[in-house]
C-alpha cells in the first residue's frame, strides 16, 4: 500500500544526483530467520553504486543488468514483517530526488533507502515508515506507521540487494476559503521523506503485503497493471524485473500492459523508463496513458484510466478469460469508476460482472491495493 501518497504526480527524468550515503550502524541484526536474509556487513556504499540508483534511459537501453546476490531468489515464501512498529529497523537515506516536472501539480520525490540487505522484500510489497517526532493525537507516543509501496525490485536501484526505493508525493493542505497552504495540516511522513537528506536516519518496518506479489509460476503470463499517480510504484518494480534485470530464475516472455493515469505530461512517473521498454520489447510491453487535463474521452470529458480501460475492453476481457492477472494501485477513489466501467462492458458482452469478478478473485487473478 502506498498510503500517504497522492494521485496526480511525477515526471520520469533520469535522476542525476546520487550523493553518497553515510555508513549504517550495526545495531539492527535481528530477524535473521527469513531464508532470503543475508549477513551483510554494514559499510558505506561505494560511488560506483551511486551512479545507478535510478536507471537513466541510456542505461536502460543496454542489455539486461546483472544483479546480486542471487540468494535473494532462494526463498520459497516472501519475507513478512521482519521489523515491527515496536522494533523498527534504522536505515539511511541515500538520495531524495524531485521527479516531477514544473507543470505538474504538487511535488513527488524518488526516495532511495539503504537497508544494508537487512530488510529484504519482494516486488509488490510495502515498507512502513515511522516519521520522527511525537504522535499529535497521542502525546508521548511515537508517530504511527505509514505504508508505502516499494518502487524497486528486491535488488534495489543499485542492483545489489541493499536498497529500496519509494515514490512519495508531498502531502500539503490548502485552506478552501483562503486558498493558502496551511503547514499545520501537512502530511507528516511525506514531508519528512521529501525533506530528508543523504545520511539521514529513517525507521522502517515490514516488509508487508502479499496481495500485490508478482506471480512468476508462468513466465509467459499476461499482466494488466492499472495505476494512478504514485500507485505506479509496484509496477515499476515488476517491469524492472521483467525487462531490465538479468534474473536467471525469471525469464519473462509474456505480456505486460501498463495503464497510467495522471493529470498531465509533466506528471508522468518514470515515463522515459517505460517508453524505453516499449521500444525494446514491443511484443511484450504495452503502455497507455490517461492524462486528465490534456486528453478527452469519447464523450468530450476528461480522460481517466477507466476511459482507457473501456477503449481496450475487448482485449482486456479476452486476456482475463485467458488467465491474465489484473492489478490496481492508487487512490481508492479510482475504483468505483473502474468497477462501473467493467460492469458496463461486461453487460454489453452479455456477462454478469459480479460472477466474473468472483471467478477472477477465486482464480487469484484480481489484485487491488488502494489507499
Amino acid at each position: 500500500m502506498a498510503s500517504a501518497l497522492g494521485a496526480q504526480v511525477a515526471v520520469a527524468v533520469p535522476i542525476r544526483r546520487h550523493p553518497r550515503s553515510s555508513s549504517l550502524k550495526g545495531n539492527n541484526s535481528r530477524n535473521s530467520s527469513w531464508p532470503g536474509k543475508l549477513a551483510w556487513e554494514h559499510k558505506t556504499l561505494q560511488s560506483r553504486h551511486m551512479k545507478i540508483f535510478c536507471m537513466s534511459v541510456q542505461q536502460a537501453s543496454r542489455s539486461k543488468v546483472a544483479i546480486k546476490p542471487l540468494e535473494l531468489e532462494n526463498a520459497k515464501e516472501p519475507p513478512l514483517n521482519l521489523y515491527k512498529p515496536k522494533g523498527p529497523y534504522t536505515a539511511s537515506i541515500v538520495s531524495v530526488e524531485r521527479i516531477v516536472g514544473p507543470k505538474a501539480p504538487g511535488e513527488t520525490c524518488h526516495v532511495v533507502i539503504d537497508h544494508g540487505g537487512n530488510v529484504p522484500y519482494w516486488e509488490g510489497q510495502s515498507y512502513g515508515v515511522i516519521p520522527p517526532g511525537e504522535n499529535p493525537k497521542k502525546p508521548g507516543a511515537p508517530n504511527t506507521v505509514r505504508l508505502y509501496s516499494i518502487a524497486s525490485t528486491r535488488y534495489g536501484d543499485s542492483f545489489d540487494g541493499r536498497t529500496a526505493s519509494l515514490c512519495v508525493r508531498r502531502a500539503v493542505y490548502y485552506d478552501p476559503v483562503t486558498g493558502k497552504e496551511d503547514p499545520s495540516k501537512k502530511g507528516i511522513c511525506s514531508n519528512f521523506l521529501c525533506d530528508s537528506k543523504p545520511g539521514d536516519k529513517i525507521q522502517i518496518t515490514g516488509p508487508a503485503g502479499k496481495i500485490m506479489l508478482l506471480p512468476e509460476d508462468d513466465p509467459n503470463a499476461s499482466h494488466i497493471m492499472i495505476g494512478t499517480g504514485t500507485g505506479v510504484a509496484p509496477f515499476r518494480g515488476y517491469l524492472r524485473r521483467m525487462f531490465m534485470e538479468d534474473v536467471p530464475a525469471f525469464k519473462f516472455g509474456g505480456l505486460a500492459w501498463l495503464f497510467l493515469g495522471v493529470s498531465n505530461t509533466d506528471s508522468l512517473l518514470y515515463d522515459e523508463e517505460f517508453t524505453n521498454y516499449l521500444q525494446q520489447y514491443p511484443e511484450n510491453f504495452r503502455y497507455d496513458k490517461a492524462l486528465s487535463r490534456e486528453q478527452q474521452n469519447k464523450s468530450g470529458g476528461k480522460m481517466y484510466v477507466q476511459d482507457k480501460i473501456e477503449e481496450y475492453s475487448d482485449e482486456i476481457f479476452k486476456l482475463l478469460d485467458s488467465g491474465a492477472h489484473i492489478y490496481f494501485c492508487g487512490l481508492k477513489g479510482m475504483m468505483p469508476g473502474i468497477q462501473d466501467t467493467l460492469k458496463r462492458v461486461a453487460e454489453q458482452r452479455g456477462e454478469s460482472w459480479d460472477q466474473k469478478l468472483s471467478q477472477l478473485k477465486k482464480n487469484k487473478q484480481w489484485h487491488v491495493e488502494v489507499y
